[in-house]
């Protein structure tokens, strides 16, 4: 049988110390390879300016998000771009630049809160539903999917009008439009977490708490909850594009947070449309390309850790690079080359990391 040699790992730092080189972000950056890592990248360098924009705000946009004037007088509707508006002024007469800046503000706020409240209402909800089973799984597995069964975009927009009736300030339109994405997003992580806490609650580490005398509560919480979200922050991930995507939705169709309360890029789109057959471009395609460059960024980050916490994905290596050393461990535990270690090929049918 041949001797798995495990490959070694930046976690492995003098002392067990952990360095910087075993943070998430960066671990999984030195992991990536080829196009992986092309992708990767992108999608940090964008997400990283849309966090950044958010952040300074203030410091970034020459005007404020509902300034129609200035020391020299109204700035004028839909006016070309200029030195004085780079990206000129919109029909209402606002600067477009200040308008896109300060609408990463907005959906960076939307997106902390939606997703915040979603994940922990699902991860309350699957671990309890999966844990003790019973006419309490039921009830929730079907009014999860009965939720999940309705169109997201729709669905939001008849909790945003039963919380706000569609049109509200600014510290009121942020929760109307994050508990509305919230009661979309809520299923997924219900049912990842109680899939996994089914599985888990049967493995012989659960029953050997339960022998000696270990809570449900202390076995949800220091067995089965640390094992069950191991995948969610990579769902948690795809699910701050999905919440743009859906704040976008809902300010398009009238249903978001007032123009004088906030900047939203999806109502500065709806108010673009005449624009558009009028030769005026600059009024949709400013605030179009921010939707479009940060739901980019954030989707290439999350299926980048996806790929990469996936052991089949993981392990691939850039074009040209020659194959590991025999007896080497793969991600997930495969031995490879195994037969060469003894000198003889794999038997016909044999495990994979196994050789006669």
């Amino acid at each position: 049988m041949a001797t798995a040699t495990p490959t070694p790992t930046p976690a492995a730092a003098p002392g067990g110390r952990r360095t910087w080189r075993t943070l998430p972000v960066v671990l999984q950056l030195r992991q990536s390879v080829g196009l992986q890592r092309g992708m990767l990248v992108a999608g940090l360098v964008l997400t990283g300016i849309f966090l950044f924009t958010a952040i300074f705000a203030p410091l970034l946009a020459p005007y404020e998000f509902d300034q129609l004037r200035d020391a020299n007088g109204p700035f004028g509707a839909q006016a070309h771009p200029s030195s004085n508006h780079l990206l000129g002024t919109t029909v209402g007469g606002y600067d477009v630049l200040s308008r896109v800046i300060w609408g990463t503000r907005t959906a960076l706020a939307v997106i902390v809160v939606a997703v915040l409240l979603s994940f922990f209402a699902g991860v309350l909800l699957g671990l309890v539903s999966g844990y003790f089973g019973g006419w309490l799984d039921r009830v929730l597995v079907v009014v999860c999917d009965a939720i999940y069964a309705f169109p997201a975009l729709l669905l939001s927009i008849v909790v945003a009008i039963v919380i706000s009736g569609g049109q509200s300030s600014l510290l009121g339109g942020i929760l109307a439009a994050a508990i509305s994405i919230t009661v979309v997003f809520i299923p997924q992580y219900f049912r990842v977490v109680r899939a996994e806490t089914v599985r888990i609650k049967s493995e012989a580490f659960v029953e050997s708490a339960r022998v000696i005398g270990a809570s449900n509560g202390r076995i949800m919480a220091r067995h089965v909850l640390r094992n069950a979200t191991r995948t969610l922050p990579l769902i948690l991930t795809l699910n701050c594009s999905e919440a743009i995507l859906t704040l976008a939705g809902l300010g398009f169709l009238g249903f978001g947070i007032q123009p004088t309360a906030a900047a939203e890029w999806g109502y500065d789109l709806k108010q673009s449309l005449a624009d558009v057959s009028s030769g005026i471009w600059w009024t949709s395609i400013f605030p179009g390309v921010a939707i479009v460059l940060t739901v980019l960024g954030i989707t290439l980050v999350g299926e980048s850790l996806n790929d990469l916490a996936d052991p089949r994905l993981r392990g691939r290596r850039a074009a040209g690079d020659g194959p590991p050393p025999a007896g080497t461990v793969e991600p997930g535990g495969a031995v490879v080359g195994s037969g060469l270690a003894t000198g003889m090929p794999d038997a016909p049918g044999a495990i994979e990391g196994y050789s006669a």
